[in-house]
């Protein structure tokens, strides 16, 4: 049993959540030897909620051999991987037409940016350019080139992510606003810092996919933990008991933090686990 200890009070974490970028991954995309030894030891188990897809996150799972439930596209999927295939538990893509008309409508009229998606096991695009060449170095990643109109024609997987890359920060901050016009119920626009700009289906929140873990292993708020940096970790901060955010994550971000632990660059997740999440002798 892992307790937690806080000034008159103990509290039981039976549960981790972590976010990848910024977080538990240093800044050159690498899960430190550090955080690895600072996870097993702790024996309690984690679940990493990215935004990224299962396939950039499959070499930490593999680094820290985890075997529960993990949240990719920010709750868009919830899977396990085991007998080296992707397990499905729940599912929230973009609507098939919904999909296509935004791919259509941002090749139209914003051509100029990088564009891809992003199915349960593969990532997509029409043209290798610099945008998709600098993701593929910072994920390890190759993209499928593939027309997208082929792609609704004969693919049957799902879409759980388009994003959209440029470094013209005035060009992205047009193309966000274009999309939140056109005034779509069914998805989410959200600028990953300036560079960024991910469409996801509406219920896609990493308190969605940390509720379904919740249930599943009957775990009480009080009972979860979990490590961030990012605004889209917000939701995930306030579906837990024990939120700890790291050194590099914004003041605003800080102020939600039960706890600041230190920067990615210095395996901040393992020293909240060695020094706020540690074990209280009996």
């Amino acid at each position: 049993m892992k307790l937690l200890k806080t000034g008159a009070w103990q509290l039981m974490i039976k549960q981790l959540f972590s976010d990848l970028d910024g977080t538990l991954l240093n800044p050159e995309g690498q899960v430190s030897a550090g955080n690895v030894a600072a996870i097993k030891a702790s024996r309690l188990p984690l679940t990493l909620v990215s935004a990224r897809a299962p396939i950039e996150i499959l070499g930490v799972i593999r680094a820290l051999d985890l075997t529960g439930p993990q949240i990719a596209f920010n709750g868009g999927l919830i899977f396990r991987y085991g007998d080296g295939e992707i397990q499905p538990l729940q599912l929230n893509p973009i609507g098939h037409n919904r999909a296509q008309m935004l791919l259509t409508f941002i090749q139209t009229s914003f051509p100029t940016v990088s564009l891809s998606c992003y199915t349960q096991d593969r990532w997509l695009t029409e043209k290798i350019d610099r945008g998709v060449r600098a993701e593929s170095q910072l994920t390890g990643q190759a993209a499928t080139v593939i027309g997208y109109a082929d792609l609704f024609k004969t693919d049957g997987q799902p879409v759980f992510k388009i994003m959209i890359m440029t470094l013209d920060i005035a060009r992205m901050r047009e193309l966000a606003t274009a999309l939140k016009q056109l005034n779509y119920p069914d998805i989410s626009v959200k600028l990953s810092g300036q560079t960024y700009l991910e469409i996801t289906s509406d219920k896609v929140k990493k308190s969605r996919g940390i509720a379904f873990i919740k249930a599943e292993q009957r775990l009480d708020t009080e009972e979860l933990a979990a490590f961030g940096d990012g605004e889209n970790d917000l939701p995930m901060f306030e579906a837990v008991g024990t939120p700890i955010v790291m050194a590099n994550a914004t003041p605003a971000v800080q102020k939600v933090g039960r706890w600041i632990t230190k920067s990615n660059r210095e395996d901040g997740v393992a020293y909240a686990l060695t020094h706020y999440l540690r074990e209280v002798p009996e």
